[in-house]
């Protein structure tokens, strides 16, 4: 399972719409007879890039599988069914699938005489496909808010200027996590005021060639020629206030991880609705003493109903010169105390 587990993140696959899968078939005698990992939307799903590698060597062998088979016909057959013509004779999967249009692959296996034990190994197949499975469990994309702040809090200075309040280290590095998310979101007063072009890019400042989708949430009519608008990336103008309806409708067209970017407003309005699921910030070893801060109101007025977050990651970026530095938190909200 853990061959099969790496060859799901083979470099190179894309990380969506499709959950990443690996599949390794054995003989007998415990060899490999075949490998296959699913290559993205439209291609062969793990299972019958393995079959097909294997040929008539596939009967009586074991499919050791990151992802139950799925049992329906979409762009590929159902997976059920091809291995059940293969003649394998055992299957093994790590992750169930809740898809509701997918499942009942293991079903479908044990109905035709397969044996099959599933559920092993789930917490790290689970990880492979964190915002797929997230998505498939929630109904709506996972949210993961990016924000920079100087020491004391501030994002801008008095006079708006934020530019150097991330270094080029943390820039980088979050073009870098850009490129892990499908939908980048900000509202419309970002876009009015600052222009952003919201493209992933690399060290020499060029974009890449997968660009997520940019999403921009309000009602208010945009200047067509903002940079969102240009073509080096599709774009959607998602005309209401609410972060609910907003991520309704991101997840019909099939986006499972969002990438907030917005100003102050925009986060408070997701922070308030609970739709934050993940925070990374980026803070500057500098103080402005005032200036705009990160987020907005939040209605909190004693220190007992503060939202806390719990820190999962700490990491010094560092540039060349060793002044160029950030330092970069990763956390998730905890549950509002009663």
């Amino acid at each position: 399972m853990r061959r099969a587990l790496a060859l799901a993140v083979t470099p190179g696959v894309p990380l969506g719409p499709n959950p990443r899968v690996g599949c390794v078939l054995l003989d007998a005698d415990g060899t490999t007879v075949a490998e296959g990992f699913h290559r993205g939307a439209g291609t062969p799903h793990a299972e019958a890039a393995a079959l097909a590698e294997a040929g008539d060597a596939a009967r009586g062998a074991t499919a050791v599988v990151t992802l139950e088979p799925c049992n329906h016909t979409g762009r590929t057959g159902p997976c059920s069914e091809a291995l059940v013509a293969a003649g394998v004779r055992r299957v093994v999967f790590a992750q169930p699938d809740t898809n509701p249009v997918a499942v009942g692959g293991a079903a479908r296996l044990r109905d035709a005489g397969v044996d099959v034990v599933g559920e092993q190994l789930v917490d790290e197949a689970a990880a492979v496909n964190r915002a797929w499975t997230f998505a498939i469990t929630h109904g709506r994309p996972f949210v993961t808010w990016k924000f920079a702040t100087t020491l004391d809090g501030r994002s801008a200075a008095t006079d708006g200027t934020s530019r150097w309040v991330s270094s080029r280290s943390a820039r980088l590095d979050t073009h870098r996590l850009r490129a892990l998310c499908d939908t980048m979101l900000v509202g419309t007063h970002t876009v009015e005021v600052d222009d952003p072009e919201l493209t992933v890019r690399d060290e020499v400042d060029q974009p890449v060639a997968i660009q997520p989708l940019r999403a921009v949430m309000g009602l208010r009519e945009l200047p067509g020629d903002r940079r969102i608008f240009n073509d080096r990336a599709e774009t959607v103008h998602l005309r209401t206030r609410d972060p609910r309806e907003a991520l309704a409708r991101l997840h019909e067209l099939d986006r499972q991880h969002v990438f907030l970017e917005g100003g102050p407003t925009l986060a408070r309005a997701f922070l308030a609705a609970g739709l934050v699921d993940e925070v990374v910030t980026y803070v500057a070893p500098m103080l402005l003493g005032a200036g705009s801060s990160a987020v907005g109101d939040l209605g909190i007025t004693t220190i007992t109903d503060a939202l806390h977050l719990h820190v999962t990651d700490v990491t010094v970026l560092q540039g060349h010169d060793g002044e160029d530095t950030n330092v970069r938190l990763t956390m998730t909200p905890l549950p509002r105390r009663n």
